[in-house]
């Protein structure tokens, strides 16, 4: 497993992290002992980074990963949550010092610890981006011990360039992979400059890139690729990355004669963000041991060459662009 710098936190981690949405929840059923399974497959695999949220499964993601890193005992991983998406109604008048001091403290008591790694604003309204009096106390937030790091999960670049305007904005979580490529062309960039840390979420487009979605795969009732296809409990580009389920499946049969014989698609999806040198951390989700094992190896990979690369670029002007490049 090869690592990498979180930018300003200094954490070296490993490239390859673990998100932690499967184990908690809207992605049918995941029990929680395949959860405990997955994550310590992933951390025997190198994993030093686990990624979860307060609303996963309503603490239960934080509480498994608690579990685990218990009953293991060493060294632990570093641990990022988010908060922010347990205001009701979720609106920008909603995110005060006072409120989200509350959400850390709860995310404390769920992970067992004093102090958390580092904690992201999760997906807040666009407005909340223009309130410096609120990044002012999460800065007091570190100054009480409570946290490490701070950071924001984004739906969109433009909040990402008007977060890290921010001094203490220490990291950016965003969506990016083979159909979602518009973070390459300007963010990136400026994050290096910046030294922001990267973490890249919903790299495999919600399954998507594994290549074993097709038209007749059924998902259940509480799996979010049912419920949130057209966007009607979130932001739809976290659902197979906002790409249309029929021009998605297209574009994954064309991707197919781009990946090396004897390479599951996932990894090859995985080692095409990883050549961006930005990016500081990928987090795939699993379900299993042998999928978070499977993500874990992508590490290994090497390098694509320039024909697959220009061939996916290809690929994504003519097929995927149109319908999310300027969405998000």
């Amino acid at each position: 497993m090869k690592t990498r710098v979180l930018g300003k936190t200094g954490a070296t981690i490993s490239e390859i992290g673990f998100g932690a949405w499967q184990i908690g929840g809207s992605w049918g059923d995941v029990s929680e002992t395949d959860g405990k399974r997955a994550l310590n497959a992933a951390l025997d695999s190198g994993v030093t980074l686990v990624d979860t949220a307060d609303v996963y499964g309503d603490g239960r993601s934080e509480k498994i990963i608690a579990a685990v890193l218990k009953e293991r005992g060493g060294e632990k991983p570093f641990v990022a949550t988010k908060a922010g998406r347990r205001l009701n109604p979720h609106v920008t008048e909603g995110y005060t010092g006072a409120n989200i001091e509350a959400f850390i403290d709860r995310s404390l008591s769920n992970l067992g610890i004093e102090t958390l790694d580092l904690v992201q604003l999760h997906c807040p309204p666009t407005d909340v981006y223009y309130r410096p009096e609120f990044f002012g106390a999460l800065d007091q937030l570190i100054t009480k011990g409570k946290i490490r790091n701070y950071g924001v999960s984004v739906e969109k670049v433009e909040e990402a360039l008007k977060a890290i305007e921010y001094p203490g904005v220490a990291t950016v979580q965003i969506i990016y992979n083979i159909f979602r490529q518009r973070p390459q062309d300007l963010f990136f960039a400026e994050a290096r400059k910046k030294n922001v840390g990267v973490i890249v979420r919903v790299p495999l487009a919600s399954g998507l890139l594994s290549g074993k979605i097709t038209r007749d795969t059924a998902f259940a009732a509480d799996d979010h690729r049912n419920f949130n296809r057209f966007g009607e409990a979130f932001d739809v580009g976290e659902t197979f990355a906002g790409v249309p389920f029929e021009t998605a499946l297209e574009a994954v049969e064309q991707l197919r004669p781009l990946v090396p014989a004897g390479v599951p698609m996932a990894q090859f999806a995985l080692r095409w963000i990883l050549e961006q040198d930005a990016v500081s951390v990928v987090i795939p989700g699993a379900r299993n041991e042998t999928q978070a094992q499977s993500n874990a190896a992508a590490s290994a990979l090497p390098a694509i060459d320039e024909k697959a690369k220009a061939a996916i670029a290809a690929l994504y002007e003519r097929l995927v662009k149109v319908h999310v490049h300027h969405r998000w």
